[in-house]
């Protein structure tokens, strides 16, 4: 494999300014790029981003003009994913590879249907208390990106973004079971985001002792332990609590996407959450009342909008 020198991402929400953010203290501005279809690209181009009240002017493309890219991040909302396959279309060569940080648990499925299951690395963002409103990323911890492979055949590939990783000082980890991170990260966000957004609060008051976001969230969670053990994979409390942890240590003010997208009024990654819980209970004769009850709450919140 050669080296990988120069990104695309697609996304350029907290997430996808967070990583772009970090690249750039490396990498030259012109090989960290921000894809994105004419509309946006109009309206955003000429706009500086203030990252931690910094302004930084990042790269940006459209399809028309995008060239393959060595390395490529989607970090869409996962309601954006579709829309997302068509615009990168150009960027996407023979060698590219493809990380997916979008929440949930189908995101590589639907890029490896796609565009070849080998470009795709199995991924994972966890850890990072970014936030972007109104133009402005406010972070304090940089997190990392889970990574790993479900076939020994891309080892060659998983090498190639390790090293990357590290020529670039980007956080990362290499997991030996990445289907078991993606499914305990998947059941944090079933409680965390879901949570925060139904009680309208940041990560402090959601894990508080004693607390009723608290006790909704590590229940919603046990449901969806549940629900991954009937699909095959067997996450433990020693998984939870370890989750429940980390959000502890995040800003207690910051907050997940899906607050984030109510204070937005945006459609929220639901579907991929309780909404997935959901069909997994249906298919296997499970009850989930606590994801029931999350599922309806974000439906009405979003009803109001």
């Amino acid at each position: 494999m050669k080296n990988l020198n120069n990104v695309t991402l697609i996304g350029m929400g907290a997430l996808g300014t967070l990583f772009a953010t970090i690249l750039r203290e490396t990498l030259p501005p012109e090989s960290v790029t921000f894809l994105m279809d004419p509309e946006r690209y109009e309206k955003y181009h000429d706009r500086p981003v203030l990252v931690n009240g910094t302004p930084v002017r990042f790269n940006m493309t459209t399809p028309d003009h995008a060239k393959p890219a060595d390395l490529v991040i989607v970090s869409t909302k996962a309601t954006g994913l579709l829309e997302a396959l068509d615009t990168l279309g150009t960027s996407v060569g023979p060698d590219t590879i493809i990380l997916s940080a979008i929440n949930g648990v189908t995101s590589e499925e639907i890029l490896a249907e796609r565009f070849g299951r080998e470009k795709v690395i199995h991924t994972v963002a966890q850890g990072m208390d970014a936030a972007f409103f109104s133009g402005k990323l406010t972070y304090r911890i940089k997190g990392c990106l889970c990574i790993g492979i479900t076939d020994p055949s891309m080892q060659a590939k998983l090498d190639a973004v390790a090293s990357f990783f590290e020529r670039t000082h980007f956080p990362y980890r290499v997991e030996d079971d990445i289907l078991h991170r993606i499914w305990s990260k998947f059941m944090l966000n079933v409680g965390i985001n879901q949570v925060c957004m139904v009680c309208g609060t940041g990560y402090g008051e959601a894990t508080r002792p004693g607390s009723f976001g608290l006790m909704l969230m590590v229940s919603a969670m046990r449901e969806a332990k549940i629900a991954a053990l009937a699909e095959g994979i067997t996450l433990t409390e020693e998984d939870l609590t370890g989750y429940v942890e980390l959000m502890r240590s995040l800003t207690p003010d910051s907050m997940p996407s899906m607050a984030q997208d109510r204070i937005r009024k945006k459609p929220s990654e639901v579907e991929i959450f309780s909404g997935t819980v959901r069909a997994i209970a249906a298919k296997h004769g499970l009850l989930v009342p606590v994801n029931d009850y999350l599922y309806n709450k974000v439906k009405e919140i979003e009803a109001a909008y």
